[in-house]
């Protein structure tokens, strides 16, 4: 007699497995970072050891399906308990890694530390819909894919808001511990549900499988090309907002949490919102889409939300219609397989090809028009059905609307400002001709391709055959001259990230966060005075290298950079003159700052400034007490640590002023409020804070501290602003929500 089919069991297993999941990437994140740092290549290893191993474990549940269902219960169960000899989660103890040998170190220590345990998880989603279809009286398993998603969705949103602000990293460990256990045990009930069915997997055996052939490779590719279009889309409609639309903190897991929100749509029983959804689906593509080619950042939180609806809606028409290929449960697991190499592909492409062949994000334009050339397209307006029009006239038509659609393209010159203008009228006509040919793929791919030409595409295109923009892992850089205004200004994605007078009068005078009256311009313009005229200083971050003119005769400075690519711009001196002028013989340490601070000798530094934030993202890992450590090491008994804070999303005041309670230092903040009488518009406002270990270095460098109300007053330095309860930021815990300022990220304005 065959069980129940017992489904509320099956969507708690799924639920729990998909949870843990995605809890357990951010947390080894978090672990690893301070020991791996913060480099590009670290994190393209640690995205191919999760899908390596996530792909691995859909390919371990296809194998398993070979077998009855009471042999795949009895493997799987055991490997379980093989795995949780890698608990509680913790980063493996390797021998590390000689010269020229950190890309296959990362990847080993990745797997050495949660291999097993993310391998045999991964597998949970197939193999639970398997067994769940194994009862005749199951009926449809697929719709547990719904509930998968939702599971990892639960877990992406959670640990940001949820765990990460509440527990240490060591109490998580315990905590994702306890939920695989709870998991060991809800997969040996679901094994315990299916122990007396039948004796084969009920989908397994002869006559069905002469009912249910094995999908075609075409049917197979389909699958694919469908998975890896919003695997990438998903991707590169982050690094496209981040780019070249707003800069914003978490803004990452709106996108996936998208993509995941998606697949809950498209795999569950809501067939109707799916079938309107791709309804709609072709017109949300050219209304937004047609925006993929710009590169204005013209920084419109209007744009940013279209382009998320965008990706929503897409990925949500393309898996329902990956759900409505789906095979029978036979060949379910064959289904999930092609779905993760899809996704592998997509992810694979947008992360790490893409920085490597393009300057730009230009995966994203062409992953849109992959999304076209895919997506099922409605006839909205049958207008050749009303005319009764034959083939051969349908074809002059739309060939007549695509040259108009030329014609409309060439006049849409100039950016898009985000206003009704010439720009956008035309624009809608070329719409227009789009929501007309939606029916022919050709015709509705190649207008959707104008429309991305006209909206600022051309000069994005243009742009790319001159030296002004180049590519990093770390984002895009793009050198642009204002020669009325007599600048050329490096901007990193939105970012003012460097700014040069191009006058020779002027060219090394400090500009931007950086002026005289900047707490670093004040410091580094005494550091003779407090350091004598040998004083060493240390700097991370390089920019354009603004700071190198601030170095004098005899001193001895050594910068600290993560991106080869910006030490190229810097030294360019037809780019940038900072360095050539005032400090071309100054060494440049590339890699992460605080492990290669941490080789540096001991009490090496007078003067150690730290300006590694870029885009108002936080590299996390340079701010807690283990890291402050490492400078205090690096740093004379008297010397001065400064960190530049300015942000306009998080308030890193309580951060260091905890910090610096606890360590007993003396602490400052110069509140610079940037262009007053700045007649030529080169400075900007910035907050830099001095810690150092003796009262007397800060009553020398600061003359004193003032009243917070002085804060705007020419060379103030005023008290650092404490918050009560505060906790210290360290390795193992460490939070940016409570310093997050939510009045900026509603109301952003991109600067």
């Amino acid at each position: 007699m065959t069980a129940l089919p017992r489904r509320w069991l099956f969507v708690l297993t799924i639920l729990v497995g998909s949870f843990l999941l995605f809890q357990v990437q951010p947390m080894v994140a978090r672990m690893v970072l301070p020991k791996l740092g913060g480099a590009p290549a670290v994190w393209n290893s640690a995205m191919l050891v999760y899908q390596a191993l996530l792909l691995g474990g859909y390919a371990y549940a296809h194998w398993l399906g070979r077998f009855t269902v009471q042999r795949q219960a009895i493997i799987h169960v055991v490997l379980f308990l093989v795995a949780a000899l890698w608990l509680p989660i913790s980063i493996a103890q390797i021998a590390p890694p000689g010269p020229g040998q950190e890309a296959l170190w990362v990847p080993l220590l990745l797997l050495a530390s949660i291999g097993p345990v993310f391998f045999v998880v991964s597998a949970q989603a197939p193999l639970m819909q398997r067994w769940f279809a194994a009862d005749r009286q199951a009926g449809d398993p697929y719709y547990l894919y719904a509930a998968s998603n939702l599971g990892s969705f639960a877990g992406l949103i959670s640990y940001p808001a949820l765990v990460e602000p509440s527990l240490p990293l060591a109490a998580q460990s315990w905590g994702w511990t306890a939920g695989y256990a709870l998991l060991v045990l809800l997969v040996a009930a679901c094994a315990a549900a299916r122990w007396r069915g039948r004796a084969t997997d009920a989908a397994g055996d002869a006559a069905a499988a002469a009912d249910e052939p094995r999908p075609t490779w075409r049917r197979q590719l389909r699958w694919l090309l469908i998975a890896a279009v919003p695997s990438g889309l998903m991707l590169s409609t982050t690094t496209h907002l981040t780019t070249d639309i707003v800069a914003m903190p978490l803004l990452w897991v709106l996108p996936l949490g998208l993509y995941l929100f998606s697949f809950v749509i498209a795999f569950s029983t809501l067939d109707r919102l799916v079938q309107i959804i791709t309804l709609i689906a072709p017109v949300v593509l050219l209304a937004v889409g047609g925006l993929g080619l710009m590169s204005s950042g013209i920084g419109s939180m209007l744009v940013a939300m279209a382009s998320l609806a965008m990706l929503f809606v897409v990925a949500t028409a393309l898996h329902g219609y990956l759900y409505h290929l789906r095979p029978a449960p036979r060949h379910l697991t064959l289904f999930y397989l092609v779905m993760s190499a899809g996704g592998v592909l997509g992810g694979l492409f947008a992360a790490l090809f893409a920085p490597l062949i393009f300057d730009w994000v230009y995966e994203h334009p062409l992953l849109i028009l992959a999304a076209a050339m895919l997506l099922p397209l409605p006839a909205l307006l049958p207008w050749d059905q009303w005319l009764k029009l034959g083939d051969r006239a349908v074809r002059l038509a739309l060939l007549l609307f695509i040259a108009l659609a030329m014609f409309a393209a060439q006049h849409m010159t100039g950016e898009w400002t985000g206003r009704l203008d010439s720009v956008a009228m035309w624009g809608v006509a070329v719409f227009a001709i789009g929501i007309l040919v939606i029916r022919w793929r050709w015709a509705f791919v190649t207008v959707l391709a104008l429309l991305m030409l006209g909206l600022g595409g051309w000069s994005t295109i243009m742009e790319s055959f001159s030296d002004a923009r180049v590519r990093s892992y770390f984002g895009v850089y793009t050198v642009t001259d204002y020669p009325q205004q007599k600048q050329r200004r490096l901007a990193h994605g939105t970012t003012l990230h460097g700014l040069q007078r191009t006058d020779p009068a002027h060219r090394r005078e400090p500009t931007t966060y950086y002026g005289p009256q900047s707490g670093v311009g004040l410091t580094l313009a005494k550091a003779e005075a407090l350091a004598g005229p040998q004083a060493s200083i240390g700097i991370v971050g390089l920019g354009a290298g603004t700071l190198a003119c601030y170095r004098r005769p005899g001193q001895q400075w050594t910068i600290f950079e993560i991106d080869p690519v910006m030490v190229d711009i810097a030294r360019d001196p037809k780019k940038f003159t900072f360095l050539s002028d005032c400090a071309g013989d100054t060494p440049i340490v590339i890699g992460d700052a605080r492990l290669k601070i941490a080789e540096q000798p001991a009490a090496r530094f007078d003067i150690l400034v730290i300006d590694a934030f870029s885009s108002d993202a936080i590299p996390l890992h340079l701010l807690t007490s283990e890291a402050i450590g490492i400078y205090e090491r690096a740093l004379k008994p008297d010397g001065v640590l400064l960190i530049h804070i300015s942000n306009r999303f998080f308030g890193l005041e309580p951060v260091l002023a905890t910090e610096a309670k606890a360590r007993g230092w003396a602490s400052a903040i110069r509140r610079d409020p940037g262009p007053i009488n700045d007649e030529l518009g080169d400075l900007t406002g910035s907050n830099w804070v001095a810690l150092t270990a003796t009262p007397q270095r800060m009553q020398q460098l600061t003359g004193g501290l003032r009243p917070r109300g002085d804060a705007a007053r020419d060379g103030a330095w005023v008290p650092l602003s404490a918050r009560p309860g505060f906790e210290r930021w360290t390795d193992d815990y460490a939070s940016t929500l409570p310093v997050l300022l939510w009045k900026n990220v509603i109301g952003n304005r991109d600067q």
